[in-house]
């Protein structure tokens, strides 16, 4: 099961943080539009996600009281167009996430700039584990670095657990 790191934070300056991501010449992998429906499971996340015309089943396992976010995850890609339709007839959808997201990568971290509907927009980190955790903690504390990030404002909620606390309210 692959792993990674993650961060996710507000983002207070989008432009300012636009500029630093081409400073250090973070490839730009393209503009997506993401709808990510969260179904009720006990054992960790796990939401379709309809991207730009492709359908990926994710389910994530994520200790949000431990100190770092790793996460250990597995992808199914799905073909069938009505995915959705299907796993809402043996699954209860939970949560529903709509967002535009601007994807970068650098040094194997997948940088997101994301405008989530009912949130706002936010920064998002996920540093790929390859040669191990130490390795992957390294990488990570450098583009925290270099993007200037202020970490105190981490968000230790996935967007699923953002949304249904606007629900609650």
């Amino acid at each position: 099961m692959p792993t990674n790191l993650e961060l996710k934070i507000r983002l207070q300056d989008k432009t300012s943080t636009l500029g630093i991501i081409k400073e250090i010449n973070a490839e730009f992998q393209g503009e997506l539009n993401q709808v990510d429906v969260y179904y009720k499971y006990r054992n960790g996340l796990l939401k379709l996600r309809l991207e730009n015309g492709s359908q990926t089943l994710i389910k994530y396992l994520r200790n949000e009281k431990s100190g770092a976010r790793w996460s250990d995850y597995q992808l199914i890609k799905l073909e069938k167009n009505d995915a959705r339709k299907y796993l809402s007839d043996i699954l209860e959808e939970e949560a529903v996430v709509e967002k535009k997201r601007f994807l970068y990568l650098y040094d194997n971290t997948r940088i997101h700039i994301d405008s989530v509907k009912g949130l706002g927009t936010f920064l998002e980190l996920e540093t790929l584990v390859i040669k191990g955790k130490e390795d992957a903690s390294a990488r990570f504390e450098r583009i925290i670095d270099l993007l200037l990030l202020d970490t105190k404002n981490e968000i230790r909620k996935s967007y699923r657990d953002l949304i249904m606390g606007l629900k609650e309210k």
